[in-house]
């Protein structure tokens, strides 16, 4: 049962970091150089017109850890126990996805491809953290109080 938990807990977490990530791009509409909302279609051409533009790809970074540690603290949410080693995976995994991106479409600059390392691993397991400690908190919680109760 764990199994399913924690599998539906990596598919929501990486759908919301995913989520987060493309609305994201789409606050400026400067940006937006195509009319149908289908990133993925577009995706070459977009890149191909922000290359010059360091600002945007800066952007991505911060939306890409804001998102990935989202998406780390709804997976530590679901998951039932190493809630931050789940959180991690997420940023694993959206790593992964951003080198594959990176690798298929040249038009990144060197700061980005250095720096998403620096990203994904580190803002998933903030939201980890995050989760781990109110958790941890709540827990002390209602163990003082079953003393105070005694």
């Amino acid at each position: 049962m764990n199994f399913i938990r924690n599998t539906i807990a990596l598919i929501v977490g990486l759908g919301i970091a995913g989520l987060t990530i493309t609305l994201g791009i789409r606050v400026f509409p400067q940006w937006v150089t195509f009319d149908a909302f289908a990133p993925f279609e577009h995706w070459q051409r977009f890149l191909e017109s922000m290359q010059n533009n360091d600002a945007f790809f800066g952007f991505l970074l911060f939306i890409s850890g804001l998102g990935t540690t989202i998406g780390g603290v709804v997976t530590a949410m679901i998951v039932k126990y190493a809630k931050v080693a789940y959180a991690i995976l997420i940023g694993f995994i959206m790593l992964f996805l951003a080198m594959l991106d990176v690798i298929v479409f040249p038009y990144h600059p060197t700061f980005y491809k250095i720096s998403i390392f620096l990203t994904f691993f580190p803002f998933s397991w903030i939201g980890g953290k995050i989760v781990e400690i109110i958790y941890e908190r709540q827990k002390k919680k209602r163990t003082s109080e079953k003393i105070n109760q005694s």
